[in-house]
C-alpha cells in the first residue's frame, strides 16, 4: 500500500472518528489539553502540519469556535487547543494519536521585584502602609485593560470622596471601571490633529499593552497563577495593590504628542490624583519647553509627586525628565533568571540560560556537532544540511562575529530539534525569548565539556533529557544597572545627578491585553494576559508604588520629603556585596549611572533625616539658571516671582561639583544643605565621608544635634579637587546617628 493510500485512509478514519456525534454535551467545560500525534500520518492532502490540526479540531465540533492555540513542529509533533473531556477522549481514539494531557500549572513564585525590594506581608512599609490604601495613582500611557484580573476591586475599599475623575465610556466599546480602577480618560485630539491617529474609538482601553504592564506594576492586584506562555509563572502583584488606579490614555501606538499629555497632567490634577506616573519622554529641551517639567512643577505645586522613567538610551548625557522636582527613574535587573537544563548520554548536566516560550521536553536524541567544518561548527547560515540534522539537538560553538538568534535561524532551516549555543556573551540582555527555535545557553567553560563528549561518542552522541524552562532565584551579581538605562550627567543641567534612583525594570511580569500578540514562536503569533517587558517604562511605576505606600504612612511629606526618603535609603551594593555594577561591562558602576543607588522601600519608611524643598526652592533654583522673563513665566506659569539666591544650588539629596582643567579656576565648591528631622526626638548624627582618589569632602559641622521632630538643621559641604583628579570621580556624604540611621548622599566631582 503506498504512503498517499495509506495517507487518505488514515484522513478517513479521522474524519469518520472524530465526527461521531461532534456535538458537545451540555455544560462540559472547556480545558487546554496538549496533543501529541503521529506526524508521518499527515494526509498529503495538507499542505502543512497546521491546516491538518485545524481539520481535526473542526472535526469534533459544529461552532466555530477557535479552538486551536499552537501547532508545534519542533521538539514536539502536534498542538495545543481548548478541548472539552469528551472531545479529548475521541482524540485518543484517532489512529495518529500518541497522547493528550491536560495542561498542569506549576508552582506559586511572584513577579519577584516587590520581594527583590524587600517587601513583606508581615512587616515592614507593606505592612504599616496598608498597601497603599487611600492613595490614587494617574498613569499617563497608553490606556489600561480593565478585564485584567490586576484590576478587580475585590477588596478595596471605596473610592476617596476627594476623586473628582470620571470613566470614559461609549457605546460600540465597553470601558468598565470599579473601586481598583477608578477612573480611565483619552486625551488623543493632538495626536489625531497631526494625522497619526485616525481611529474614531476613543475608549481607554489599551490596544498597545505598554499601560496596563506599568498601571498593574505600580498597584495591580495580588493575582495567582500569572504567567507568559506558561513560565515566569506565579503571582503577579503591583507595588501598591491597596492603592487605587486612574488612566490618562495619551497614545495608542506609541505616537505622543506634547498637547494631548499636557491636557491629561492637567485633568490629572483636576481629578486628584496623589502620584503621576510617566513612563514616557520627548526630546531633552531646557525646562521652559519641556512640557513635562512645565507640568510636573505645577502639580508638584498642589502637593503631586510626579515618577518618571529615565529613558533606554543607555549612554553618558542621556537622561530624560531630569528637573528637580521630577524623581527621575532608572532600570536595574533582578536576581531572577531563566534557564533550562541538557542531561547528556555520558550523565553529565548543565544549565544554562533559556526563554524558549514554553515548558518543553526533549528525550533521548541524537546529538550534532559539526566537528572538522568551521562554518558547521559555528552553525553559520547555509551551512547546516536537513539530512545530516533533522530531528537532532545541535551544538553551535561562537567567535567573535556569532550572532545566536542567526544561528537559531540556521538551525530552524534545518528541522533541528533544539539548539545548545555556547557563547560568552550575555545575550539575555537583547530578550533571547525571540529566538526561533528551543534553544539554550551555555558559557564556553561548559561548551569544552560538550565538545570533548560528543567528540569522543561520535555518531554515539545523545542527549538523555533536555527540559525548558525553570524560574531561578538569587542570581548574582543583582542587581545590575540595566545596559539600556539612561546614564547621566543631565544633558539640560549636570549640577543635578540624574537619575535619582533605579528600580527593577528588566523582565517585569505584569499585565498584559491578552489580544495583543507579544512574541513569535516559530511561525506563529502569540499573546498572553501577563507579559514579561523590560525598560525604565517598567522601572517608574516601581517607584510609583512605593512612593503610593510612603504617601500612605507620611500623608504629611511632600513630593520633596518621599524622593529624599528615597535616596538617602538606597542600596549602593549588590547581593555580592559589592558595587553596583553595569550590565553589559559587569564593570562597576558610579553614581552617574545608578544615582543614589538601587530602591529600598522599607528603610525609605524610616529615612532619619530628609532634604525638603518648597515651591520657593525650586522658583530660586531656576532664577540661577539666568533664565529671561518670558522663560520663567513659562516654567512657573505666573507673573512676579521672588529670587532669593544666585546660583543653582537647591536643597538636593545629591552633590555634581562642576569644575575645569583650567590652572585659572576654582577647585572648591561649597554647598548649603538644610536636613529636616523625621526620626526620633533626641538624636545627633556625625558625618562620615568616603572619597575616590583626585576629590576631598569636607562637612561643616560635623556633628548635627536634634532635640524635637521637624526640628532643622543647616551644614555645608565643601568639595575640592586635586589637580589629578580623572575625569569622573564620586564619593559619599552620610550622616549616622545612634539608632543607626544612614543618610547617605552621592558626592559626584565632574572634571572637564
Amino acid at each position: 500500500m503506498s504512503i498517499c493510500n495509506h495517507s487518505l485512509i488514515v484522513s478517513f478514519l479521522l474524519v469518520l472518528l472524530l465526527g461521531i456525534n461532534n456535538a458537545m454535551p451540555e455544560h462540559e467545560e472547556y480545558k487546554t489539553y496538549i496533543v501529541h500525534i503521529d506526524h508521518s500520518l499527515k494526509p498529503s492532502s495538507f499542505l502543512t502540519h497546521e491546516t491538518w490540526h485545524r481539520a481535526i479540531l473542526r472535526s469534533l465540533s459544529n461552532s466555530d469556535k477557535e479552538m486551536l492555540l499552537y501547532s508545534y513542529n519542533h521538539v514536539m509533533h502536534g498542538f495545543s487547543a481548548k478541548l472539552t473531556p469528551s472531545q479529548a477522549s475521541k482524540i485518543r481514539k484517532s489512529p495518529a494519536h500518541i497522547a493528550i494531557n491536560e495542561e498542569k500549572f506549576g508552582k506559586l513564585f511572584t513577579t519577584h521585584s516587590p520581594q527583590f525590594m524587600g517587601l513583606r506581608h508581615s512587616s515592614g512599609l507593606w505592612n504599616a502602609s496598608s498597601y497603599g490604601e487611600g492613595v490614587i495613582i494617574g498613569l499617563i500611557d497608553t490606556g489600561v485593560w480593565p478585564e485584567s484580573e490586576s484590576f478587580n476591586e475585590k477588596g478595596m475599599p471605596p473610592i476617596p470622596t476627594r476623586w473628582k475623575g470620571k470613566c470614559q465610556n461609549n457605546t460600540t466599546n465597553p470601558f468598565p471601571c470599579n473601586r481598583k480602577l477608578i477612573g480611565a480618560q483619552v486625551f488623543m485630539k493632538g495626536n489625531q490633529a497631526a494625522g497619526k491617529s485616525n481611529s474614531p474609538d476613543h475608549s481607554p482601553r489599551d490596544v498597545f499593552g505598554h499601560g496596563t504592564h506599568t498601571s498593574s506594576t505600580a498597584a495591580g492586584n495580588l493575582v495567582p497563577g500569572a504567567s507568559q506562555f506558561g513560565y515566569a509563572k506565579g503571582v503577579a502583584q503591583g507595588i501598591a495593590p491597596g492603592a487605587h488606579v486612574a488612566m490618562y490614555k495619551v497614545t495608542s501606538d506609541g505616537f505622543i504628542a506634547e498637547s494631548d499629555v499636557l491636557a491629561a497632567m492637567d485633568q490629572a490634577i483636576v481629578d486628584g490624583v496623589d502620584i503621576m506616573s510617566l513612563s514616557i519622554g520627548f526630546e531633552q529641551t531646557p525646562y521652559f519647553h519641556d512640557v513635562i517639567a512645565i507640568a510636573s512643577l505645577s502639580a508638584i505645586g498642589k502637593g503631586i509627586a510626579v515618577v518618571c522613567a529615565a529613558g533606554n538610551d543607555g549612554a553618558p548625557y542621556s537622561t530624560h525628565n531630569a528637573a528637580p522636582w521630577i524623581t527621575t527613574v532608572g532600570a536595574g535587573t533582578l536576581d531572577r533568571s531563566f534557564t533550562a537544563t541538557v542531561t547528556l548520554g555520558n550523565d553529565l548536566i548543565f544549565e544554562g540560560k533559556s526563554e524558549f516560550p514554553e515548558r518543553v521536553v526533549v528525550i533521548d536524541t541524537p546529538l550534532y556537532y559539526g566537528q572538522g567544518d568551521s562554518d558547521k561548527a559555528l552553525c553559520s547560515y547555509g551551512a547546516l544540511k536537513e539530512s545530516e540534522v533533522f530531528g537532532k539537538v545541535v551544538i553551535c560553538y561562537s567567535n567573535n562575529t556569532s550572532n545566536i538568534f542567526y544561528q537559531a535561524e540556521e538551525l530552524a532551516r534545518v528541522n533541528a530539534i533544539a539548539g545548545i549555543l555556547v557563547t560568552d556573551v550575555d545575550w539575555s540582555r537583547f530578550g533571547i525569548d525571540g529566538l526561533s527555535i528551543p534553544s539554550l545557553i551555555l558559557p564556553s567553560s561548559s561548551g569544552a565539556l560538550i565538545k570533548k563528549y560528543v567528540t569522543e561518542a561520535a555518531d554515539e552522541a545523545r542527549v538523555k533529557f533536555m527540559r525548558f524552562v525553570f524560574t531561578s532565584f538569587g542570581t548574582k551579581p543583582a542587581p545590575q544597572v540595566a545596559d539600556f538605562s539612561s546614564r547621566g550627567p543631565d544633558p539640560i543641567n549636570p549640577n543635578i545627578l540624574k537619575p535619582d534612583i533605579i528600580a527593577p525594570g528588566v523582565q517585569v511580569l505584569a499585565a498584559f491585553p491578552p489580544l495583543i500578540p507579544i512574541e513569535g514562536m516559530g511561525n506563529y503569533e502569540v499573546a498572553t494576559d501577563y507579559a514579561l517587558l523590560s525598560g525604565t517604562s517598567m522601572a517608574a511605576p516601581h517607584v510609583a508604588g512605593v512612593t503610593a505606600l510612603l504617601k500612605a504612612i507620611h500623608p504629611e511629606w511632600s513630593p520633596a520629603a518621599i524622593r529624599s526618603a528615597l535616596m538617602t535609603t538606597a542600596n549602593t551594593i549588590d547581593n555580592n556585596r559589592t558595587t553596583l555594577t553595569n550590565q553589559y561591562t559587569n564593570l562597576p558602576g558610579t553614581p552617574l549611572d545608578y544615582g543614589a543607588g538601587h530602591i529600598n522601600p522599607n528603610k525609605a519608611m524610616d529615612p532619619g533625616l530628609i532634604y525638603d524643598i518648597d515651591w520657593q526652592g525650586y522658583v530660586d533654583f531656576l532664577c540661577g539658571l539666568g533664565y529671561d522673563d518670558a522663560e520663567m513665566r513659562a516654567i512657573l506659569r505666573q507673573s512676579q516671582w521672588t529670587c532669593n539666591q544666585d546660583g543653582t544650588d537647591i536643597n538636593y539629596p545629591s552633590f555634581v561639583a562642576m569644575f575645569s582643567k583650567n590652572a585659572s579656576a576654582p577647585n572648591v565648591k561649597n554647598f548649603t544643605r538644610v536636613v529636616t528631622n523625621v526620626g526620633d526626638d533626641q538624636s545627633v548624627y556625625q558625618a562620615t565621608v568616603e572619597a575616590t582618589h583626585g576629590m576631598t569632602i569636607k562637612v561643616e559641622p560635623t556633628t548635627l544635634t536634634f532635640t524635637n521632630k521637624y526640628q532643622k538643621q543647616k551644614f555645608v559641604v565643601s568639595v575640592q579637587m586635586d589637580g589629578k583628579a580623572p575625569p569622573v570621580a564620586y564619593g559619599y556624604l552620610k550622616w549616622v546617628d545612634q539608632n543607626s540611621h544612614i543618610v547617605a548622599s552621592p558626592v559626584v566631582v565632574l572634571n572637564s
